[in-house]
């Protein structure tokens, strides 16, 4: 079997047990064809945490809730934060719950994650991983916790090509 270079380089799925983590984020109906919406408050959000003095804790990050792929999913964009500072306006303050998640990191376009998402479940559906998720009778599913992070910084590395993600999708175990 012949593989390519890029299929060799491509990490493993991984379970790992993960600390609750506290955030400051904002939440928001999108359709996933205007998913800029939400992306654009981390910018915004990094922000409004420099001007209450307050360090990032982590990767900033996208958590979904409810997801529609033909509709408006629930989605809340996120910055971990060790010592949150009182909300204001529609910035609030939420915990990114303790447990065991399958991780799997993504290199290149974020328009690529689709790819790396289906690899993730078919692994852990392979392995007999239960997800923490709840599909409604609509097709929309209910996540308690599936988190997208980004762990380039743009200002740093612009072409979005190179840019490292990390999928995080919580067990029900």
């Amino acid at each position: 079997m012949n593989v390519t270079r890029h299929q060799m380089q491509q990490p493993e799925p991984t379970v790992v047990e993960r600390p609750e983590q506290t955030y400051v984020g904002a939440r928001r109906s999108v359709r996933m064809d205007a998913f800029s919406v939400i992306a654009d408050r981390l910018p915004e959000i990094i922000g409004w945490l420099a001007s209450h003095d307050t360090p990032i804790a982590g990767a900033p990050f996208f958590r979904f809730y409810a997801i529609d792929m033909e509709g408006e999913s629930e989605v809340e964009a996120g910055v971990p934060v060790a010592d949150p500072p009182e909300p204001e306006g529609d910035i609030i303050v939420g915990v990114l719950p303790a447990g065991r998640y399958a991780t799997l990191r993504h290199v290149g376009h974020p328009d690529g994650l689709f790819d790396t998402i289906t690899r993730l479940r078919e692994w852990g559906t392979a392995a007999g991983l239960k997800w923490d998720v709840i599909t409604d009778a609509g097709g929309v599913e209910r996540w308690g916790c599936r988190i997208e992070s980004y762990l380039t910084d743009p200002r740093i590395e612009p072409d979005m090509n190179k840019w490292e993600m990390e999928l995080a999708f919580r067990l029900a175990d």
